[in-house]
């Protein structure tokens, strides 16, 4: 019997193992050395990646220590001269007036108006408005306007109120204008964010101090908003109102943590803060280090507040809405109405902006009007422009952003400045061949205004009375909670907490550690430089087609596909949870709120705002037959436009054309030119037919001047192309009017 061993495949007889071969196996398609080499290349890459992305954030971290460490750290890429210290105001703040030097190369016209940049104090520190060239400092002052800013210090006076801030905003702001005082028009104010909603009340306040206002990405309407959209509304509701910011002020010893308010801008979009912006860096390690150190400079430097200023905010603006509705008061006890400011309002937008939604930056409009007539009625002038997609920090960072609609507003400023009442869309196009009078355009793309109305306010999205009552139930019931947390939990809270022990809490705040762990004061971060170094002397990046490299890319989308979900389901939770916990019957009728039909819509009615407006009325009465040739050319304008509302830039460098071509004893200043363009606006406004029958009254007798202002006035519409029929028609009776 043989020793050999057998294996037995099934249904076969055994066989022996001499006999037994496995099938011979075709030769590999590629050679082993074609696939191992990409696997190769890929590790390398990744290895030194990873080397350069923790030196990047070694960085970092330096940046951040020595950020920390500067007395008045900011983010301006320009060099300032300090105008006032608002440490020295009667009023002490930690706010700052500066003058901006321009750059070497860039001259400054000493006619010009000035402008004023106000940067947010949103948690992050100053500069933002600033911190590239192509900037709204920058763009201001290419254009030859003297800048300014408003910034501040990262720790607040002691007793520092809101109120305070926008009263020294207000000493700034004439300390500018009484610098240049042979300036024709007053200064021009960009307010980015958070300091929109402040310079607002700072001109209500002060109705006759400042120019036109620029705001950028402001909230004025807190509540507004759609479904599905604006998440971060409902985070005073499903917070139980303000009491958690009053506990976040007592364990801060009296200080509120800037930093948790980046928190809570950063949870709002997971797959970008958690894998996006890091992924970014990480595959870009060789050319996007730069620029995310510049941002991360400014995001990653938190500065305090006031528990007291930081409480004002949450319980007036976040949850009370007080703004818009006219229930805010000063000290003393004045109310502050956003009709009161006469000054233009100029709102850039965006459908990107996650933070300021459209609805928030506009909704204070249909909160205190009915009617677009009543916002002419009120001489008041409110121009918006709404951006695609552009993201909220874009609005006042991005350089295309700055390069396109921060240069056409500045150019075009005085030309919105001297618009009749009313509402308006500014309508930003790029010139074409098809353009008539491209030799009027100031730059790349024409700047228009389109008459608009509430409905279009509208049309983008409002609350239903429904929504309204439930965040009116949400600032009762934050009230309540307030009162029940001021009675029952603070006074053992503030005994308990300590200026020792608030410093510690905000040193170990995620949105610090995370910069301080990865500086050179770690021991384990000390080698990163010299491997950093050596690696970028050997850096082998990976090639494009590496199939290694495919796959990581296709990772990464899983990834950021997966946290966007997690986002929207938890957004869509929260929504749910607000609408059905803030809409029940029973809690509203708990808390006092009653039907939700009774609940307040918008501002109140103002009887001596009324009585104004009847007076004003009445004057108009009598100012048919009054005024000149200006008046005469002006009435005609406004009639013969009035069809189709809208007008671009090149008909006022026509116009502006005419102006300076007067002798210049005879040159009406700005002020007087816009009272006049908004008295004839109103007259046609409030009696068309007998506005015009009155033209020939006002005009000279010389037949040579008539016919001279009549040029002026077919220079003027002509200068933006073919007119439409209606306006023809209405140009035909204004001719026969001056013959």
């Amino acid at each position: 019997m043989s020793n050999a061993l057998t294996v037995t495949p099934p249904g076969s007889m055994p066989l022996p193992m001499s006999r037994w071969r496995m099938p011979a196996l075709a030769p590999l398609a590629i050679p082993s050395w074609q696939v191992l080499a990409p696997m190769q290349e890929y590790c390398i890459d990744t290895w030194q990646r990873s080397i350069l992305f923790l030196d990047i954030l070694r960085e970092r971290g330096n940046n951040y220590r020595e950020h920390e460490a500067q007395i008045a750290p900011n983010v301006l890429s320009f060099k300032v001269e300090l105008v006032r210290d608002g440490r020295t105001l009667p009023r002490p703040v930690n706010y700052a007036l500066v003058r901006i030097v321009p750059p070497e190369g860039v001259k400054i016209d000493p006619a010009k108006r000035p402008f004023i940049v106000v940067d947010p104090r949103a948690g992050h520190g100053p500069g933002i408005g600033g911190m590239k060239q192509d900037s709204e400092i920058g763009v201001a002052m290419n254009a030859g306007h003297s800048c300014y800013f408003i910034g501040f210090l990262p720790d607040p006076m002691p007793g520092q109120t809101i109120e305070d801030v926008w009263r020294a905003q207000a000493v700034f702001v004439q300390d500018v204008a009484e610098r240049h005082p042979d300036v024709d028009g007053k200064p021009v104010i960009i307010a980015n964010c958070q300091a929109g909603w402040q310079t607002m009340i700072m001109a209500a306040a002060y109705p006759d101090l400042a120019g036109p206002l620029l705001l950028a990405g402001s909230p004025l309407s807190f509540w507004a908003g759609v479904r599905g959209k604006n998440p971060m509304r409902y985070l005073g509701g499903m917070l139980g109102g303000s009491w958690l910011t009053a506990l976040a002020g007592d364990l801060g010893a009296g200080i509120f943590d800037g930093a948790n308010l980046v928190a809570n801008f950063e949870s709002l979009n997971p797959a970008n803060t958690y894998w996006e912006k890091p992924n970014n860096v990480y595959s870009k390690v060789d050319t996007e280090g730069p620029r995310f150190l510049e941002f991360e400079t400014w995001w990653g430097s938190p500065v305090l507040l006031n528990a007291k200023e930081m409480q004002w905010i949450a319980d007036n603006l976040f949850v009370g809405n007080k703004l818009s509705t006219g229930a805010l008061r000063t000290s003393e006890g004045v109310r502050i109405d956003l009709r009161n400011v006469k000054s233009p309002i100029v709102v850039f937008c965006s459908w990107g902006d996650n933070i300021t939604p459209p609805q928030q930056a506009l909704g204070w409009i249909t909160d205190i009007y009915d009617h677009e007539r009543e916002i002419v009625a009120n001489g008041q002038t409110i121009v918006y422009t709404l951006h695609q997609s552009i993201g909220h920090l874009g609005i006042f960072v991005s350089g295309k952003v700055a390069t396109k609609e921060h240069r056409e507003f500045v150019s075009c400023m005085d030309m919105i400045d001297l618009a009749p009442p009313g509402l308006y869309e500014a309508v930003i196009a790029e010139v074409d061949e098809d353009t008539k009078n491209p030799n009027l355009i100031d730059g790349r793309y024409l700047f228009r205004l389109e008459r608009r109305t509430l409905d279009d306010i509208r049309a983008l999205g409002t609350n239903s009375r429904e929504d309204n009552a439930r965040f009116a139930t949400v600032a009762r019931v934050s009230d309540i909670n307030l009162g029940l947390y001021r009675a029952l939990a603070q006074p053992a809270v503030r005994r308990i907490a300590t200026e020792r022990s608030a410093e510690a809490t905000r040193r170990i705040h995620p949105n610090r550690l995370r910069f301080a762990l990865f500086s050179d004061r770690n021991p384990m971060m000390r080698p990163v430089a010299a491997m950093a170094d050596a690696v970028r002397a050997r850096r082998a990046a990976v090639s494009a087609g590496n199939p290694f490299r495919a796959w990581e890319l296709a990772m990464s989308s899983m990834m950021v596909a997966s946290l966007e979900a997690y986002g929207k389901a938890r957004d869509a939770m929260t929504e749910a949870m607000f609408l059905g916990t803030y809409g029940s019957p029973l809690l509203q009728a708990w808390v006092g709120l009653g039907r939700w039909e009774e609940s307040p819509r918008g501002i109140e009615k103002d009887l001596v705002r009324e009585a104004d407006e009847a007076r004003l009325r009445s004057e108009l009465e009598r100012r048919f037959e009054t005024g000149h040739q200006a008046e005469a050319a002006l009435r005609a304008l406004i009639y013969v436009n009035k069809p189709n509302g809208s007008f671009d830039e090149r008909g006022f460098t026509m116009a502006k054309s005419f102006h300076s071509a007067q002798p210049a004893e005879e040159r009406r200043p700005i002020a007087e030119i816009k009272q006049m363009i908004k008295e004839q606006f109103l007259l046609v406004a409030l009696d068309e037919e007998r506005a015009i029958r009155a033209i020939p009254k006002l005009l000279p007798k010389s037949a040579e001047k008539r016919r001279a202002s009549l040029e002026a006035v077919h220079s003027v519409l002509d200068a933006r192309g073919t007119l439409p029929k209606d306006a023809k028609r209405r140009l035909e009776r204004v001719d026969q009017l001056f013959a």
